[in-house]
C-alpha cells in the first residue's frame, strides 16, 4: 500500500503530469525546482526518490529527462509515454581526438546495450542507434563527455551535419561537424580550443548523422 504523499510530492507529481501533457517529454530536474518553487535540485532529488519508491514512477537517473511515470500517474500524463522505443547502444564515439578501435567494428565496444527513449527524441526516424560520447570537443553544441548522441545511418551528410566519421586509414572514430570541400573533408569540432581535421574524402566513411542528444547532466 502506497504511503500518503506530502504537499510537496503532491505538486511535483502534478508538476510532472501537466509538463508532459503540455511538452510530449519529461521535465529535468531544474524544471522542477523551477516550476514547483523548490529551493534547490537536492530537495527535487529527495521527492522524486520517495516518489520513485511510492512507484509512481521510475528514473534513468544518467539522463536529463529520464522520468517515467507509473500507473496511474502515467494515465494522467495520457499516451506520450506509453510507446517507449528501444534504441542500441553500439559503444563509444569520440568528440576530441579520435578513438581508436581494436576488433570491435567502429565503435569500440565489445557488447551491446540498449535503452528505451520517448519518441520524441528519435523525431519519428526509424533505424535509429546511439553512441556515447567521450570528450568534448563538440561541447559548444550541447554535447558534453558522456553525452548519448542518437543518430541516424546516412553515408552522404549534407555540410554542417554533426556526424559518425570513421576514418579508414587511422582505423578511429570521431563526433564532428562534416564539410566537404572539393576531394577534402574538414571535420570541425564545436570548441574553440580544438582544431579542425582535414583529410581526403575517399579516407572518411560516415556512418550516421545525430539527430538528438540524451544529456547526463
Amino acid at each position: 500500500m502506497k504511503r500518503p504523499l506530502s504537499k510537496r510530492q503532491k505538486t511535483m507529481l502534478d508538476y510532472i503530469q501537466d509538463f508532459m501533457k503540455s511538452n510530449s517529454y519529461p521535465p529535468t530536474v531544474r524544471d522542477i525546482q523551477a516550476g514547483c518553487d523548490i529551493s534547490s535540485t537536492s530537495v527535487v532529488d529527495y521527492n522524486l526518490q520517495i516518489l520513485q519508491r511510492e512507484g509512481y514512477l521510475q528514473r534513468k537517473r544518467e539522463v536529463s529527462r529520464g522520468i517515467e511515470l507509473l500507473g496511474e500517474a502515467a494515465s494522467s500524463a495520457g499516451d506520450t509515454f506509453r510507446n517507449l522505443m528501444t534504441v542500441p547502444v553500439l559503444g563509444n564515439i569520440a568528440a576530441g581526438e579520435p578513438l581508436p578501435v581494436a576488433n570491435t567494428g567502429p565503435w569500440n565496444n565489445a557488447d551491446f546495450d540498449n535503452v528505451d527513449l520517448p519518441p520524441f527524441l528519435t523525431k519519428g526516424k526509424e533505424n535509429i542507434f546511439a553512441l556515447r560520447v567521450k570528450g568534448e570537443s563538440m561541447i559548444d553544441a550541447l554535447v558534453g563527455d558522456g553525452d548519448l548522441v542518437l543518430l541516424e545511418p546516412v553515408t552522404q551528410p549534407q555540410n554542417g551535419d554533426m556526424v559518425a566519421a570513421w576514418l579508414q586509414d587511422r582505423e578511429e572514430a570521431t563526433l564532428k561537424h562534416f564539410y566537404l570541400d572539393g576531394d577534402q573533408v574538414r571535420l570541425v569540432p564545436a570548441n574553440s580550443q580544438l582544431s579542425p581535421i582535414t583529410v581526403d574524402a575517399t579516407n572518411v566513411a560516415v556512418k550516421g548523422r545525430v539527430v538528438g542528444v540524451v544529456r547526463t547532466m
